[in-house]
């Protein structure tokens, strides 16, 4: 499987909702990043599915590469 696409160079930072649920893009190719729209059908990715326990702000990984996920953890400046 081939690396997932760089959809940004630095995180977006998300109101959490506590108890919603959240299915963060891993491929790259969805148009509504961070989260899933589907378009990783065939990928081999899945969406990393979260739910809020709290209500907070999160940095999600646009690059993709985090070891973290979904979550930055300063991956992009390495790309």
């Amino acid at each position: 499987m081939e690396k997932p696409k760089v959809a940004g160079n630095s995180p977006v930072i998300i109101g959490l909702e506590e108890g919603k649920t959240y299915a963060w893009c891993a491929c790259g190719l969805s148009k509504n990043q961070p989260f899933c729209d589907g378009s990783h059908k065939g990928s081999g990715y899945k969406p990393v599915i979260i739910k809020a326990e709290e209500i907070n702000q999160a940095a999600f990984c646009m690059c993709k590469q985090s070891k973290n996920k979904p979550f930055c953890d300063g991956s992009h400046a390495s790309i």
